[in-house]
C-alpha cells in the first residue's frame, strides 16, 4: 500500500522506517504466533532491535542511546507492529521509565539503568494504576514514607506489564508534602526481587507474549537513591512518562492497524467468488480505503505529538498525544475488525492470524487510559467545558 508519509519524514526518519519495516519482515506475525503459543518473550526480536541500535533510539547518546526522541521511537514500534510482530515493552522500558530517569534521575540512575535500557540488556516496567484507582491516578493509594534515610512502599498495583521479565519496575506511590499535609505522587525504582515486592499473573483472555501481572508491595524498604527526581516535582515527572506513554500506544495501535489491513488488501485483490477479485467492489473497497485514511489520520497526530514533545513542549504534546491515542486506537480496532470481515470465514483461521488481534486491538481503546477519559481531557483542556467529576 502506498502512503503519504514520505513527504513529512526526513531522509534519515524513511531510512530508519525502511531498516526497521526489514526487520519486522524477517520475524513477522508467525514468530509472534510461535512465542505466544509456546509461553515464551521476543527475547530473539528485542535483541536484534537492540543490537541494531532501535530499542534506544530516543535515550541520550552519551548513556549508550541513539540521541533521537519520540519521533525515532514510534517509527520503531509502527514498522514492527505493521510486519505483526510489536514489541510492547518498548512502550514501558525505554519510552516511559527510560525518558523519566533520561530527564529526571539522578547521575547515578542514569549510568545504571540507561546504558542497559538502550542496548536491552536492562528492562522495566512501569507501575501506576491500582485496583481501585482506575484511570484516576489522583486516586493512587500507594504510599512512600521516609523511615531514616530509606523509603518505604506500601500498596498495589494492577494490569503491570512484563514485570517477570523487568530488573525492576518504576513505581508511581504518594508522599506526604510536610508543608501542606497532601499527597503528591513520586516515582520510585523497585528492583525485582526486592524483600516484600510479590507479584500475581492476571488470567488474561488477551495472547501475548508480555504477561499482565497485579504488584503488592508489602513494606517494600528502598535506599534514599531509588527515587527518581525531586520529591516536590512527582507530577511533571509523571506526565514526562504519560505523554511518551501515549504516542507509543498510538504507533502500537497504527503498526496493528497496518497489519491487518494489509492482509486484507492482499486477500480481497486476489480472492474471486464471482468475474472480478472481491476487491473490485465497492462494498469491500471502501471500507478498506476508510481504514486506511483513518490510519494516516492517526499517524500525522501521533507524528505531531512526537515532535512537540520532542522540542520540549509538553503542554501541547499532552493534547495531541491523547489526541493521537484517541485516533490510532479507534483507527487500529476499525481497521482490524474490517479486515477480519473482509476475509469471511478465514478471518477466523489460525492461517491467517487475525482473529486474535480483534482481542489485542482493544487494548489501544483501553489502556493507557480508556478513550471516555481522553474525551474528558480534550473537553475539559481543549474546550474549556466544566468538569463532572
Amino acid at each position: 500500500m502506498s502512503t503519504a508519509r514520505t513527504a513529512l519524514e526526513t531522509e534519515e526518519h524513511q531510512a530508519l522506517r525502511a531498516a526497521v519495516a526489514a526487520l519486522g519482515k524477517r520475524y513477522g506475525r508467525d514468530y509472534m504466533t510461535t512465542v505466544i503459543r509456546e509461553g515464551k518473550h521476543t527475547d530473539e526480536l528485542w535483541a536484534e532491535a537492540a543490537k541494531l541500535g532501535y530499542l534506544g533510539v530516543n535515550l541520550p547518546e552519551e548513556y549508550g542511546g541513539g540521541g533521537g526522541g519520540m519521533a525515532e521511537l514510534s517509527i520503531v514500534l509502527e514498522e514492527l507492529g505493521a510486519a505483526g510482530s510489536p514489541l510492547l515493552m518498548m512502550i514501558v522500558s525505554p519510552a516511559i521509565c527510560g525518558t523519566v530517569i533520561a530527564r529526571f534521575g539522578t547521575e547515578e540512575q542514569k549510568r545504571t539503568w540507561l546504558p542497559g535500557l538502550a542496548d536491552g540488556s536492562l528492562t522495566m516496567a512501569f507501575g501506576i494504576t491500582e485496583p481501585d484507582a482506575g484511570s484516576n491516578s489522583h486516586r493512587i493509594t500507594t504510599t512512600a514514607r521516609r523511615d531514616g534515610d530509606d523509603w518505604v512502599l506500601t500498596g498495589r498495583k494492577v494490569f503491570v506489564s512484563g514485570v517477570d521479565i523487568a530488573d525492576a519496575t518504576l513505581i508511581v506511590g504518594r508522599t506526604e508534602d510536610a508543608r501542606s499535609g497532601k499527597l503528591k505522587p513520586c516515582l520510585f525504582i523497585v528492583p525485582r526481587e526486592a524483600p516484600g515486592f510479590g507479584r500475581n499473573q492476571i488470567d488474561m483472555e488477551l495472547h501475548a507474549p508480555e504477561k499482565q501481572f497485579e504488584l503488592v508491595l508489602d513494606d517494600v524498604r528502598l535506599p534514599a537513591d531509588a527515587l527518581v527526581g525531586d520529591e516536590d516535582a512527582g507530577l511533571l515527572q509523571l506526565f514526562a512518562g504519560l505523554n511518551p506513554e501515549r504516542i507509543m500506544t498510538a504507533a502500537f495501535g497504527i503498526g496493528m492497524g497496518r497489519f491487518a489491513l494489509g492482509r486484507a488488501v492482499e486477500y480481497a485483490r486476489t480472492r474471486q467468488v464471482w468475474k472480478e477479485p472481491i476487491g473490485a467492489h465497492q462494498a469491500i473497497a471502501h471500507p478498506l480505503a476508510t481504514a486506511h485514511i483513518d490510519l494516516e489520520l492517526s499517524r500525522l497526530m501521533m507524528q505531531k505529538a512526537a515532535r512537540l514533545y520532542d522540542e520540549g513542549d509538553d503542554i501541547g504534546a499532552g493534547e495531541a498525544a491523547n489526541m493521537a491515542k484517541y485516533a490510532a486506537g479507534e483507527a487500529c480496532v476499525k481497521a482490524v475488525d474490517q479486515a477480519v470481515h473482509t476475509l469471511g470465514g478465514n478471518g477466523l483461521t489460525r492461517e491467517y492470524g487475525l482473529a486474535s488481534l480483534i482481542t489485542a486491538s482493544r487494548v489501544a481503546r483501553i489502556a493507557p487510559v480508556s478513550r471516555e477519559m481522553i474525551l474528558n481531557y480534550v473537553s475539559h483542556q481543549s474546550l474549556g467545558l466544566p468538569k463532572s467529576y
